[in-house]
């Protein structure tokens, strides 16, 4: 039964444009702006020569005059004056990034930097790497365009070696062979547009976030030989089959057609022994891929977060020219059926169920991008601690570190899409599925009419998001954390859900997909997906063929619950209203009792709302400024 007054609750209110209280982490408070985020950004493949680039840049923020888009980037004229200084990579719009400014659609947003340039052999690169900018920019070095990038949520790289010269407007001096000059401009429509954005909105409010712009993930260099690996993705299951895939660049195709380039890859468990050794030639396209096999692995869980170093070494006629270090684990995820005939998830041929919380990766000083290593690593924590072995990683792309970190303590990844198209539609994706569950299999999602309807009329969102999704699996293909693949949730931006499930599993046949989250099911995918925050909790969906899905209810809870001091407004958004937090944990322990009693109906788990509150949501486990654990009472 439909619980009215709960709905009626959370519907959005009319919002005014309120400041939001000032609220900062303690990580936030400490960050020392000479040493932001100084870790290695991607700890499956760290070389040895690398710079971070974060900290201090100079900022300016000037009118878009016509059609913004990567041509226009790419030919504008740096600035001659610049507004002040910005934190990288926080955005202008968080406040660790000292600015406070929203950049409209109608901004260009502008960033500079003197870099320090490292002594290169003539056989070295220096590639200038980008972990996200949200959401088109255009890099120039010297004043010379290195090149152009859209799409906010993916790392994209640079080779800028030949640009290190003196810039278009200078004469060579002894201090620019030394130094070279980092410009970006930016721009991002927001909400404005049909490009991937999540949950950001220029006018936040209830379910929606403040937007942001420009550069919000780590930026970097590092210095390789002409001849290095591009990739590496190393995959084991249970039975010890290692899958390796790797991408060389080299500077011409000869050598490698010719056989003079090998990788030496090394395996080693956590007493440094080795457990493989193994050369693997690469092949006259520049790509390595083999079938490896280890005995008797450790396997990866939650539960034992077993993870082996690795060091890949790429030889040439036996001479080591690059080197890199990662790790890899073995650990197989399916849904299968178990000895009673019920699909369930299996980790490592067992069944297992999913103990999940909606992640949204929100800070309240830094918004999408995390204060510092260390919080991330909090968040984590604080889950495993409260008994969950899974975190839903909702409608974002997290920087690779929280990925690392979920593989090294050990916590399953329900790892989302990003959702985007034009205006969201509140009656399509919200409403009427919730009044109305006997609409969640009665819309499909194959005609132009309902992609409308589901703000997925666009051509450019449709091969944005399919490009981005692709993209997306293939980037963190190689971490054991990554469990499932979420495409599309509540029906925001869903189109031809049949064909993107198939698309996905034509990449990844080892993960399960949740096709459609929430509701408007097209039958396909892994699991039947329900969000259910309005109705008692049941395993199933009333009526509806699972066939060999499992159940999960992939969104429910999300029971609200103020704290003073720790809260962005004076009001709340969120489900429920709870005299003390006392009463509020205890409905929160009730409602958690009850998912798990639902195994033995079939259900294969649940994803409780949700890890933090988010401004205006209070629904958290932790306050946003993580300073209070409202369900440990810490």
């Amino acid at each position: 039964m439909l619980d009215i007054r709960r709905v009626l609750a959370s519907a959005p209110k009319k919002h005014t444009e309120e400041t939001l209280n000032s609220l900062t982490t303690v990580w936030g408070e400490a960050l020392d702006a000479s040493n932001v985020l100084p870790e290695h950004p991607r700890p499956r493949m760290q070389r040895e020569e690398y710079a971070m680039l974060n900290g201090v840049w100079e900022y300016a923020i000037t009118p878009v005059d016509g059609e913004a888009d990567a041509k226009t980037l790419a030919q504008q004229a740096i600035p001659s004056r610049w507004d002040g200084q910005i934190v990288v990579p926080f955005s202008p719009e968080a406040p660790l990034s000292g600015v406070g400014r929203t950049v409209q659609p109608s901004e260009f947003l502008w960033y500079k930097r003197k870099i320090e340039l490292p002594k290169l052999a003539d056989d070295q690169r220096l590639i200038l790497h980008f972990e996200a900018i949200d959401w088109m920019c255009a890099c120039f070095v010297n004043g010379k365009l290195a090149g152009t990038h859209a799409g906010g949520y993916l790392p994209f790289s640079f080779d800028v070696t030949n640009l290190l010269g003196s810039s278009e407007t200078e004469e060579a001096t002894a201090d620019s062979a030394d130094t070279v000059e980092l410009v970006l401009c930016v721009w991002d429509p927001s909400d404005t547009g049909s490009q991937l954005r999540g949950k950001q909105r220029l006018s936040r409010g209830d379910i929606w976030y403040t937007a942001q712009s420009g550069v919000w993930q780590s930026v970097w260099y590092e210095v390789v030989f002409a001849a290095h690996l591009e990739s590496l993705t190393l995959k084991g299951d249970m039975f010890g089959a290692l899958e390796v895939r790797a991408n060389v660049q080299v500077s011409g195709l000869s050598d490698v057609q010719t056989g003079a380039f090998k990788m030496e890859l090394t395996l080693k468990d956590e007493l440094g022994q080795d457990v493989l050794l193994v050369t693997l030639p690469v092949d006259g396209a520049g790509e390595i891929s083999a079938e490896l096999h280890v005995d008797d692995p450790l396997l990866w869980s939650p539960e034992r977060p077993y993870l082996y170093n690795v060091e890949a070494t790429l030889q040439r006629d036996g001479v080591a020219v690059d080197a890199a270090h990662s790790y890899c684990a073995f650990r197989t995820v399916e849904v299968k059926k178990d000895v009673a005939g019920v699909p369930r998830v299996h980790l490592n041929g067992a069944p297992y169920f999913v103990r999940g919380v909606l992640d949204q990766g929100y800070w309240p000083d830094g918004l999408m991008t995390a204060p510092s290593d260390d919080a991330l690593v909090y968040d984590v924590e604080a889950m495993k601690s409260a008994g969950f072995n899974t975190l839903r990683k909702h409608i974002k792309i997290e920087s690779e570190r929280w990925y690392y970190h979920c593989d090294r303590i050990g916590m399953l990844v329900w790892q989302d899409c990003v959702s985007g198209g034009s205006a969201y539609s509140p009656w399509h994706t919200s409403q009427k599925p919730t009044l109305f569950s006997f609409a969640w299999g009665r819309f499909d999602d194959i005609t132009p009419s309902h992609h409308e309807a589901l703000s997925a009329g666009e051509d450019g969102y449709r091969k944005e998001w399919t490009e981005t999704c692709q993209e997306m699996v293939k980037l963190l293909d190689g971490h054991p954390s990554i469990g499932f693949w979420t495409l599309f949730n509540e029906g925001w931006g869903q189109f031809d859900a049949r064909a993107a499930t198939e698309a996905v599993r034509a990449l990844d046949a080892t993960r399960p997909i949740d096709a459609t989250s929430g509701w408007y099911d097209q039958g396909c995918g892994d699991f039947l997906s329900i969000h259910n925050y309005f109705r008692p909790l049941r395993a199933g969906w009333h009526g509806k063929q699972r066939e060999n899905r499992a159940a999960i209810i992939s969104e429910f809870g999300g029971l609200a619950q103020m704290t003073s001091g720790h809260t962005s407004l004076d009001h709340s958004y969120g489900y429920g209203d709870f005299a003390t937090v006392e009463d509020w944990r205890g409905a929160v322990q009730k409602l958690l009792a009850v998912a798990e009693s639902l195994q033995v109906e079939g259900l294969s788990g649940y994803v409780y709302t949700q890890v933090s509150d988010v401004e205006e949501e209070v629904n958290g486990l932790l306050t946003y400024d993580r300073k209070i654990n409202k369900f440990e009472g810490q």
